[in-house]
This record gives C-alpha cells, sequence and structure tokens, in this order.
C-alpha cells in the first residue's frame, strides 16, 4: 500500500504526515489491519527495538474531585463505587511503589485526584518522591497531579520528579463537550510549564468518548506540537455512574488503527497502551506491542488491570523484552535535544502517569481477569458457567463488554495485596 510505504519512510525520518495521511490511517479497512500495524512496526522498532516499557500507578488520593470530566469515575457527581480516600503517607506511598517496581515496572507514576495541587500539597508529593528514592535510587518518578500553578513544576524537579503527565484528551474544538470546570488551554499550559521546569513531558489523549478521526488527528497533532515524550493512549472505560457510561463504540480494529496513527505522527516518542487495554483490545494486546512501547503494570487508578503477571508473559510470549532500569527510553537524539530536561539523564522520558481520569489524570481500564495468567478477557470457569463467556452465553464484537469493567477493591487505599 503506497500510504504506508511513505508513512513507514516519513517515520524513518521523524518527518510529519499530513492530517490527510493520518486521517487515511483511520480509514483502512479491517482487511488491511495488519499491514498497517506490521507498517507501524517498523517505525517501532527502529526507535526502541523490542522493548517494553512498564509503568506502575500509585493513587495517592481517590475519587472526591471537584472537576466535571464526563469520562472520570472520580469526577464531581460520579456514582461510580470507587475507592474514595484521603492522601497516602510517603512511606505508605513508597510502600505501594514498591511492589511495582518488584514487578518490572521502570517508572512510578504518582497521581491525585483534583483540580491541582496546593503548595502543601506540592510538599506532601516531594517528601513522597524522596521517599521512594531513598529505596528505589534508579527509580524514574512521573507525577500526576493537575493543573500547576506557577513554581509548583520547578519544586516538584527540586524533590526528585523525572516527569509530569497532563493529558489533553481530545481535540481543542470538543473539549468543551466533556468538561466545563476548566479548559483546553489550561492543560496546554500545564504541559507547557512542566517542560519549562525541566521535567519531561507526558500527554496523551482518550479515544472512544464519540469524537470524529478529525478530532483524533487533530489532539495527536497537538501533542506532537508540544513536544511530549510520551504519549499515552487511553481507551474509554464507559464506567456505570458517569455521563459517558454508554458510551461503547471501540473495537479492538479501532483501537490498533488509532495506536498505528499515534505511532505514526509520532514515531520517536514513547507511544503507550494506556488505561482500557484491556477491555477494548482483550486479545490483540499483543498486536499492539508492534505498535506501542509501553504499558501499564498490573491494576490502575479506581479499577483492576489485567493480572501483573500475565502481563509478563504477554511481553515474552509476542517476543518483546521488558526494558531495564539501565536502559534509556527514548532515540538518542531526544536525549541529546534534552528530552523535556529530564528524560535520558535521571528521567529517561518515559511515561508519565498517562491515564484519563480527572483534572489532574487518573487511569480508567480494567479487566477483573486477575486470576491466574492469559490476557484480558480470559475467565474462570465459575464465570463461564454463568455466561459470562463460553460458547452458550460469549458476547459478540458489537456487544458492550461491561462484565470486563471491574472497579479496584485491591493495593492502594485497602488491606490487600496489589497486582503487579
Amino acid at each position: 500500500m503506497d500510504l504506508l510505504n511513505t508513512l513507514v519512510d516519513k517515520g524513518l525520518r521523524r518527518e510529519l504526515p499530513t492530517r490527510e495521511e493520518a486521517l487515511a490511517v483511520l480509514a483502512t479497512s479491517d482487511d488491511d489491519l495488519l499491514e498497517v500495524v506490521a507498517a507501524a512496526g517498523k517505525v517501532r522498532r527502529h526507535w526502541f527495538g523490542r522493548r517494553v516499557k512498564l509503568n506502575y500507578l500509585v493513587n495517592l488520593k481517590s475519587g472526591l474531585c471537584p472537576e466535571d470530566c464526563s469520562y472520570c469515575s472520580q469526577r464531581l457527581g460520579s456514582t461510580a463505587g470507587i475507592l474514595k480516600y484521603t492522601w497516602l503517607k510517603p512511606d505508605e506511598a513508597s510502600e505501594a511503589a514498591a511492589a511495582g517496581l518488584a514487578g518490572g515496572a521502570k517508572r512510578v507514576c504518582l497521581v491525585a485526584s483534583g483540580r491541582g495541587p496546593t503548595d502543601r500539597d506540592v510538599d506532601r508529593v516531594s517528601k513522597t518522591i524522596q521517599a521512594i528514592k531513598e529505596q528505589n535510587e534508579d527509580v524514574e518518578v512521573c507525577a500526576c497531579l493537575g493543573l500547576l500553578s506557577d513554581g509548583q513544576a520547578e519544586r516538584l524537579r527540586e524533590a526528585g520528579a523525572d516527569a509530569y503527565n497532563h493529558n489533553l484528551n481530545t481535540s481543542e474544538a470538543t473539549y468543551g463537550e466533556i468538561t466545563s470546570t476548566h479548559t483546553y488551554a489550561d492543560r496546554v499550559d500545564t504541559v507547557r510549564k512542566a517542560h519549562a521546569a525541566g521535567l519531561s513531558a507526558c500527554s496523551g489523549l482518550i479515544a472512544g468518548m464519540g469524537e470524529s478521526d478529525e478530532d483524533l488527528v487533530d489532539v495527536v497533532f497537538s501533542l506532537r506540537e508540544l513536544d511530549a515524550d510520551s504519549v499515552p493512549v487511553n481507551f474509554l472505560i464507559p464506567f456505570e455512574g458517569t455521563p459517558l457510561a454508554k458510551e461503547w463504540h471501540l473495537t479492538p480494529q479501532r483501537c490498533l488503527r488509532i495506536l498505528a496513527m499515534a505511532r505514526f505522527v509520532c514515531p520517536d516518542v514513547e507511544v503507550r497502551i494506556a488505561g482500557g487495554r484491556e477491555v477494548h483490545l482483550r486479545t490483540m494486546q499483543p498486536l499492539a506491542l508492534h505498535v506501542a512501547n509501553s504499558i501499564f503494570l498490573g491494576d490502575y487508578l479506581t479499577s483492576e488491570g489485567q493480572a501483573g503477571k500475565a502481563d509478563l508473559e504477554m511481553i515474552a510470549d509476542a517476543g518483546f523484552e521488558v526494558e531495564g532500569a539501565g536502559e534509556v527510553t527514548l532515540p538518542e537524539h531526544r536525549v541529546a535535544a534534552g528530552g523535556g530536561g529530564g528524560c535520558g539523564s535521571h528521567a529517561d522520558a518515559g511515561a508519565g502517569c498517562g491515564s484519563a481520569q480527572g483534572a489532574g489524570c487518573g487511569s480508567h481500564a480494567g479487566c477483573g481477569s486477575h486470576e491466574g495468567g492469559g490476557v484480558c478477557g480470559s475467565h474462570t470457569a465459575a464465570e463461564e458457567s454463568a455466561g459470562v463467556a463460553g460458547s452458550a452465553g460469549a458476547p459478540t464484537a458489537a456487544e458492550p463488554r461491561t462484565d470486563l469493567v471491574a472497579v479496584r477493591r485491591r493495593g492502594t487505599g485497602t488491606d490487600l495485596a496489589p497486582n503487579a
């Protein structure tokens, strides 16, 4: 296909595709899907080899957010039955982070719901960063605390933070349709503040909120213009109790095309499969690793993810390898250019928390297939007999997979062991 050959050539040269070319990727047919993935895979392997970076989320403060982001289970007015708790103490957060690092994570993403941190909150998170780094000297730490005020990014950097995440989520033209309590410009301003402070900028999107192909291309082009080192691609989890609970538009094939488009537009940055991979990619997750070079390990902020052991097995079975702590994520030219200030030195430009919930961050993906191994979508015998899966009750591709959305009930904020 001439389009794909052109996009591969441009990706290897770090040349920006045209909007028409990016839109054409999203418009390809399912018959052409493997060719699209193979082409994006050439670009991915050129810049990142077969490495997969693992990131681990620690939810420092859950729920009770004053913002009204329609996609978020922690939003103002949400009736989703998520865990709700106030700030973790530094030692509690460090202990939570240790579970992910023991599972192979290279970066810890510290996330707190809310519009943005107070100066007291920045002090609190700074102490948490220091506690984590005292126990794990080489760990990368990304903060995701919402909209930043002047000087706060610098203080986080001084405390040892390597990166800051704040997602654009959707196009500027449609942003007002999903959130009214802050603006698209507010989010852009926070990404720029992080960049200016020398933090690696992590910013991504959410697909599946009813947006058009043009919206998806607009937001990815904006992320390239902001020069984000990491671009997390979230797939909406329609939580019951949120305004977007009925928005089930994604298929595994659609998700793969979106990831491929992001890779072609941002060829040499970390593209991460973030919230929603278990619910929407399902058994196609291993194929997505040929396009993206980063994932989260284990659970998310308010929902359960695929078993950590299954994540590692999936990476190995697909012929990939977990990126080591001593390896630099970004290509040399981005590191030499500063990589957001943090990347490649002690920050290595990896994924920030990169999820989708709230003005701060927060991933919403969940699965519930955490018992044993296998990719998400596999179920226990008891579930099969109840009709969740199996020949008699198997859902068709067009049906919403509400059975794959599981609110997190373990790990941080509970007495149960985390999934890592």
